[in-house]
């Protein structure tokens, strides 16, 4: 049988007591629960404890005023979505209206109330209140939905890219034509593992969980080395890329991944709006204290009534017919937010439809910079290869799982494979590995679990763990260091990173 549904909870905070009397019989009589405080500490204890709906405020209290309240409840994550109706003696004069707005009020009524017009804002205010935790629980259906389908794509693309690595490992004297078909493949894996990045990165800033992880970074080099992975997508397309970089450095304080991402994605959006054989320019110059970036192409061109709208989400500003995909209308918008987070602007001109457009980004310079005490740091040669060791590999999806040993092997590891959490258990206790790549979605237990019953036992307490799955955000990260990984990796993982993190993990 289904339990009928409480009506909604309205807490009553007034000092005085007839008018807390008169407000209280009112909503009863229009079927609403009613608790009452008469001071503001009290009303925020009960807040906290019987979870109002509403809160009914008085502005003037014998404690902290009504305003001082509203604040609180507004800023304390347990109160922050109960709704505050405020109220006051009709003497009081508008700011104090403003003033109850600007701390958070949802509402804000002068008394004396006429019983109708107060059922009928509580009753509004509850409406807005329950659409409003609807979009939230949409919000966060949507946020899992991608964790989800980011770790399932993951998973397929994963072992895709790394059997291309591993043929072209086993067989580096391909023909031109096998060369080819390989390229076509890992640059369209990349492709949608930046699609997925993309759709994750939208959700994490759009509740502000992105954090820029900054230091001083030499921004022509960052540019030498994103050209360099955006190359094989102008190739091939046939675009004729300039780069115009000064002869002297330009420090900026950046997080290199973010930026990388900016200047990447202004990149593959001038090779996807130029036609075949266009000629794209990437530039960078110091002006006015300012690093300037410019992107430019004669590529298909804005329309004018489209050029203030281009970095908006989802916005697409033109077709050209051969291509067959135009992306999801991500890249620009997730260029302008991070531009905005590193303290930049970006901008966009286009003399009109076909006549090319040219994005600048403005970043701040460092006035010091660590030139001279890098040039003063002795060169640290890098390992060369890496030594030997034994390895355990742990995934549920066979031919990541072999693809990856694969891979390890091919470097000189001795590899053994599990895949579930159970197994995995059993054979890291019975190998003692000197490092586990270790999935996070296993079928019998999560990696967290089998990473944390790991750690219990005294032989495996040195042990190397590495998360190796398709769980990227944020969170996950957190989650997998918590419970005493040593490193997590984001599918799909080249050969270049699984040896690098085994050397950098491995190194005394």
């Amino acid at each position: 049988m289904k339990v009928p549904a409480l009506p909604p909870l309205i807490l009553n905070v007034d000092d005085t007591d007839a008018a807390r009397y008169a407000k209280t019989r009112i909503l009863q009589r229009a079927g609403f629960r009613v608790t009452e405080a008469g001071s503001g500490t009290e009303a925020l204890e009960k807040a906290h404890v019987e979870a109002p709906d509403l809160v009914l405020l008085d502005t003037k209290l014998p404690d902290l005023n009504g305003f001082e309240v509203c604040r609180q409840l507004k800023q304390d994550p347990l109160t922050a979505m109960v709704l505050v109706l405020q109220t006051s003696a009709s003497y009081l004069s508008s700011p104090d209206k403003v003033r109850a707005l600007d701390s958070g009020a949802d509402n804000y009524l002068f008394e004396p109330i006429e019983p109708e017009e107060l059922v009928a804002n509580v009753r509004a205010l509850l409406r807005l209140g329950r659409v409003e935790r609807e979009l939230r629980e949409m919000d966060r259906r949507k946020d899992e939905f991608l964790a989800i389908l980011a770790h399932e794509l993951r998973n397929p693309l994963g072992p895709i890219r790394n059997a291309v690595e591993l043929l072209r490992s086993l067989d580096p004297h391909a023909t031109p034509a096998q060369e080819n078909a390989r390229r076509v493949i890992l640059r369209q894996t990349d492709h949608m593992v930046r699609l997925v990045d993309d759709l994750l990165d939208v959700s994490r800033i759009s509740q502000g969980k992105i954090a820029l992880r900054r230091a001083p970074l030499e921004l022509c080099a960052l540019l030498r080395t994103a050209v360099e992975t955006a190359e094989p997508n102008m190739a091939g397309r046939q675009h004729v890329l300039t780069v115009q970089l000064p002869d002297h450095d330009i420090w900026v304080d950046g997080d290199s991944v973010r930026l990388a991402q900016i200047v990447g994605n202004l990149l593959n959006n001038a090779a996807k709006f130029t036609p075949p054989g266009g000629r794209i320019t990437l530039a960078a110059s110091v002006e006015d204290a300012q690093a300037v970036i410019r992107v430019s192409d004669n590529g298909i061109g804005i329309d004018p009534d489209q050029a203030g709208s281009i970095f908006d989400l989802f916005a697409q500003a033109g077709h050209s017919p051969d291509r067959v995909q135009d992306g999801l209308g991500i890249g620009l918008s997730l260029v302008r937010t991070l531009v905005n987070l590193h303290g930049g602007e970006v901008r966009v001109e286009s003399p009109g439809l076909g006549q090319g457009a040219t994005f600048e980004v403005h970043l701040p310079t460092l006035v010091r910079t660590p030139q001279d005490e890098a040039a003063d740091s002795p060169a640290v040669e890098p390992d060369k290869r890496a030594d030997s060791y034994r390895i355990l590999v742990v995934d549920d999806n066979i031919d990541s799982a072999e693809i990856v040993s694969a891979l390890l092997q091919f470097a000189g590891h001795d590899v053994h494979m599990a895949h579930d959490g159970a197994g995995a258990i059993e054979a890291a206790l019975r190998l003692a590995p000197d490092v586990i790549f270790l999935d996070i979605g296993l079928p019998d237990m999560s990696g967290v679990e089998v990473a944390e019953k790991m750690r219990g036992y005294p032989q495996l307490q040195k042990t190397i763990l590495v998360a190796l799955t398709g769980y990227g955000q944020d969170k996950d990260r957190a989650g997998a260091m918590a419970a005493g990984f040593n490193r997590h990796l984001t599918k799909p993982v080249n050969m270049e990173t699984l040896n690098e993190t085994v050397r950098a993990l491995m190194r005394p």
